[in-house]
């Protein structure tokens, strides 16, 4: 007998293919059918649900937006490290040894759990110092991962990517209860601030930024997803400032007013 919690027929799946379209971009290939099993199944017997048709009506009703929003926390994928794709934290050192900007802003606008924020502020405090006024924002889609960004409490197992000097200067060991963990320093606490974010929408609050990373993000978009998210970026980015993308995307002929520095490194051109 198949078990209800396990089996995810084909039309199901595409109805939740659709709604995480819809809620935040992000295009499933079939081939996540198993992680959509993997992940959805546990929600099922939380609720005591009989299937994922079910689960789909449930979330889809529109009478619960905290489920909605678990279920965008669970199909969205958070992998990130310190120092990730690390030669962006070097041009953005040299960047800011030029002194270009006398208080510079950045936004990591797929912040996940924090690490990149964190990489980013460690790099500002270590090249402008704490007493300079710098800042730095951190989005995402997810409220757990901005929950956990915020907490910058991390396991130790999550240090790897960190240079040693950094970790010494940045980060408080944890001791007693806190053992096997390390908090960021609360003088780089002070210089960042987050928010839960969907980037499919315009987001005039923003500050205008000198620099925002948007990386190993848009490989989840199709192009009209990606053409969205970035002119909404765009609208939030200085002229002549800077949007960073990973190693393994590329902004080429998406948009107007971009121009390349280096690869995935784009300014945004002065009208």
């Amino acid at each position: 007998m198949k078990d209800a919690l396990t089996e995810l027929s084909d039309h199901d799946f595409q109805m939740f293919q659709r709604l995480i379209y819809q809620s935040a971009g992000v295009v499933l290939s079939d081939v996540k059918k198993p992680l959509v099993v993997g992940r959805l199944s546990g929600r099922l017997r939380q609720l005591n649900l009989p299937d994922f048709a079910a689960y789909y009506r449930y979330v889809s009703r529109g009478d619960d937006e905290a489920e909605k929003q678990r279920l965008i926390d669970l199909l969205t994928t958070h992998e990130t490290y310190f120092f990730r794709e690390e030669q962006h934290f070097h041009w953005l050192a040299q960047w800011l040894r030029a002194g270009h900007v006398r208080a510079p802003r950045l936004w990591s606008a797929a912040c996940s759990s924090g690490e990149e924020v964190w990489t980013m502020a460690m790099v500002l405090a270590d090249v402008l110092g704490f007493e300079s006024t710098w800042s730095v924002f951190g989005s995402d889609v997810s409220v757990a991962m901005v929950a956990q960004a915020e907490m910058a409490h991390y396991d130790e197992a999550r240090v790897r990517g960190l240079p040693d000097a950094y970790k010494k200067k940045y980060c408080l060991k944890g001791v007693g209860q806190q053992q096997g963990t390390f908090l960021i320093d609360r003088r780089l606490r002070d210089h960042a601030s987050f928010q839960v974010m969907n980037l499919l929408q315009a987001q005039p609050q923003v500050a205008a930024m000198d620099v925002i990373f948007l990386r190993n993000v848009m490989i989840y978009f199709d192009m009209p997803t990606k053409k969205r998210v970035i002119e909404h970026l765009l609208g939030r980015l200085k002229p002549e400032g800077y949007l960073i993308v990973g190693h393994s995307e590329s902004l080429n002929g998406l948009v107007s007013g971009l121009k390349t520095v280096r690869p995935t490194i784009y300014t945004r051109v002065r009208c």
